[in-house]
C-alpha cells in the first residue's frame, strides 16, 4: 500500500473511533412509537394504558353533633278538652203535668222562651222552649228538665205571680202591691221584693218589667226621687260599660237596659243601678218618661 493510502486509512479509523466514543455517552435515541416519552407523554401513556382505580376511600361516618333545630322535638300532647256535662235525671219531661210545670212555663215566659198560655202540661211547646234555653246556656240539650236546668232557670227568673200562673193580665188594671206614692201623677214604681218596675200614670199601671238591683256592697238606694236627666246611649264613666236608655234618679244611679241582666238573669247584680232586661220595653219607657217624673224605690 502506498504511503498516501496508509494515511487515509488511519484517518478513517480515527474518525470512526471518535464517533463510537461519542455515541456511547448518550441514551439511545428511539424513533416513532418506540421513542422514550417526555413527562407529559408518560402521564398520557400511563392514563391510557394502565388506568388508575377510582377513589374507593370509605367516607367516615358523620360525627357532627346535630344542631338544636335539627333535634326533633317531642310531639306535643294536646290536653283533651273537658267533656260536656252529662244530663242529670229528668225531673220533668214530655207528658208531665202539675204545679211544677206551671212554674216552669211561667219562668220561661218571663225570659221570652215560652209564648203560649201557662197550662201545667208538658207538651211540644214546652219541650221546644226548654231545649232552646238549654242550648243557649250550654247545658245538655234534652228537652227535659234536670236539676242543672232548673237551677239555672231559677237563677235568672223570679217567682211567678198568681196572675202569671193563671194567664191573667194585670198591666192596665191591678195596683196591688204598689206603694201609695206611686198612685199620683207620673211615677216609675220599683219594688225590690217583687223585682218589678211598674210605670204608672195617674194611678193606672201602663207597663211592667223585671228588674235587678245592686249587691250588698253597692246597694240601690231606696226612697222617693225624680228623673234628673236622661241619656239614650250612655256609657258608664266609672265601669266603662254601656247603659242604654239611662234615666238617672239619684246621683250616678239610673234605670237602664242591661245586656248582662238579659244574658245572666239574677245570677249577677248591678253596681247600684236598676237593671232592665226587656230592651223593647225600656226603649218604649224611655220615650214616655220625662225629666221630673217621680221614681219610687221601695221594698
Amino acid at each position: 500500500m502506498s504511503t498516501e493510502g496508509r494515511i487515509r486509512g488511519g484517518l478513517v479509523g480515527l474518525v470512526t473511533a471518535l464517533v463510537l466514543l461519542v455515541s456511547a455517552c448518550a441514551p439511545p435515541t428511539m424513533t416513532g412509537s418506540a421513542a422514550t416519552p417526555g413527562p407529559d407523554a408518560v402521564s398520557s401513556v400511563t392514563s391510557s394504558s394502565t388506568p388508575e382505580p377510582e377513589s374507593t376511600a370509605t367516607p367516615s361516618p358523620a360525627t357532627a353533633t346535630p344542631s338544636q333545630d335539627a333535634t326533633p322535638s317531642p310531639t306535643p300532647t294536646q290536653s283533651p278538652s273537658p267533656a260536656a256535662p252529662a244530663a242529670g235525671p229528668a225531673l220533668m219531661s214530655r207528658g208531665s203535668s202539675g204545679s211544677g210545670v206551671k212554674d216552669l212555663q211561667a219562668r220561661l215566659k218571663q225570659i221570652g222562651w215560652f209564648s203560649g198560655n201557662v197550662t201545667g202540661f208538658y207538651g211540644d211547646a214546652t219541650v221546644t222552649a226548654v231545649s232552646g234555653f238549654q242550648a243557649r246556656r250550654g247545658l245538655p240539650v234534652t228537652g227535659n228538665v234536670d236539676q242543672a236546668t232548673l237551677d239555672r232557670l231559677r237563677s235568672m227568673t223570679r217567682t211567678p205571680t198568681a196572675a202569671e200562673l193563671s194567664n191573667t193580665t194585670t198591666t192596665t188594671s191591678s195596683t196591688a202591691g204598689l206603694d201609695p206614692r206611686c198612685l199620683t201623677g207620673r211615677a216609675i214604681c220599683i219594688s225590690k221584693s217583687r223585682r218589678q218596675l211598674v210605670w204608672v200614670v195617674d194611678g193606672v199601671p201602663r207597663m211592667r218589667m223585671d228588674v235587678r238591683f245592686g249587691s250588698e256592697l253597692t246597694p240601690t238606694r231606696e226612697g222617693s226621687f225624680q228623673v234628673e236627666w236622661k241619656a239614650r246611649d250612655w256609657v258608664s264613666t266609672i265601669y266603662h260599660t254601656p247603659m242604654p236608655f239611662s234615666m238617672f234618679f239619684s246621683g250616678g244611679q239610673a234605670v237602664h237596659y242591661s245586656a248582662d241582666f238579659a244574658a245572666r238573669g239574677y245570677n249577677g247584680s248591678s253596681h247600684g243601678c236598676v237593671n232592665v232586661r226587656d230592651y223593647i220595653g225600656i226603649a218604649a219607657l224611655f220615650d214616655q218618661v220625662q225629666v221630673g217624673d217621680a221614681v219610687i224605690v221601695y221594698q
